[in-house]
């Protein structure tokens, strides 16, 4: 396997873009494959049977383009498939639900955390667990927002609309304790002003993207496998959904003006 060798970075859709923004900028001299599952998303709904099996399809396709790494940057996804990954990939996988724990720790004073996250994820208690294997006296308040990736994968998540789903959505946890919020699926941080805004100053918003690239960059180093690019990389994009809507996002979201995009698909099981 080459230093060059691309990073791979999957998600049920275009929420993994925050993850791999925080790559991006932290290791720039990385190259980047990115599958969005669009077509199938959300994630959060389906039985984490169907999610692990979907989170399989998109793995194997990256690993016929030599990736050195995966990172599932899909909180559903993660919850469902990365034991499986780790286990039976020859290359590194890295998943979003323990970053974005420490990360969580070390933010909360109080040690009272909410976790915003998808259907799936909050049912699995991935993120409960991972919280308090880290400190076993945390306070962990979880919360699924269904709404919201559906409102990001339309590209809707700027306006009045987007802003009263969020109202509605947050409303139920107005009146719990925590003074630290994590924000479960990486959709989230494309209505992190919204969520900021809601639940207020005393709340710290975060996510699990610029820790997970932190966690990268750590491994990256203690291998000895930073790229060694001699222009900056190129990157590539794939979804099974609308090119349109996703090269939209991209170029919103991570100010590239022409990314290069590529349709897949995949089989039906």
């Amino acid at each position: 396997m080459t230093l060059n060798a691309p990073i791979g970075v999957i998600d049920s859709g275009v929420g993994g873009l925050t993850v791999a923004k925080e790559i991006m900028k932290l290791l720039p001299n990385e190259q980047i494959y990115y599958i969005g599952d669009n077509a199938r998303c959300p994630y959060g709904p389906r039985p984490l049977s169907e999610v692990r099996t979907y989170t399989w399809q998109m793995a194997n396709a990256l690993m016929k383009k030599n990736i050195k790494m995966l990172v599932i940057a899909c909180n559903t996804a993660t919850a469902a498939a990365l034991y499986s990954l780790q286990k039976n990939l020859p290359i590194p996988v890295i998943g979003v639900i323990f970053p974005g724990a420490r990360a969580a720790i070390k933010s909360s004073t109080t040690k009272k955390i909410a976790v915003l996250g998808t259907l799936g994820t909050v049912k699995s208690g991935a993120y409960e667990k991972a919280i308090l294997s880290l400190v076993s006296s945390a306070n962990v308040v979880q919360l699924a927002c269904p709404r919201f990736v559906p409102l990001v994968e339309s590209d809707e998540y700027e306006g009045e609309f987007a802003h009263r789903i969020v109202q509605d959505t947050l409303a139920s946890i107005a009146y719990e304790e925590f003074d630290t919020a994590i924000l479960g699926c990486t959709h989230y941080p494309l209505l992190q002003g919204f969520i900021e805004e809601v639940l207020g100053d005393t709340v710290h918003v975060l996510s699990s993207a610029e820790e997970t690239a932190k966690d990268v960059e750590r491994y990256l180093n203690y291998k000895k496998q930073f790229a060694n690019w001699s222009q900056p990389p190129v990157h590539h994009f794939y979804t099974s959904g609308s090119t349109q809507i996703f090269s939209s996002i991209i170029h919103k979201w991570l100010g590239i003006d022409e990314p290069i995009i590529h349709s897949i698909r995949f089989h039906k099981t």
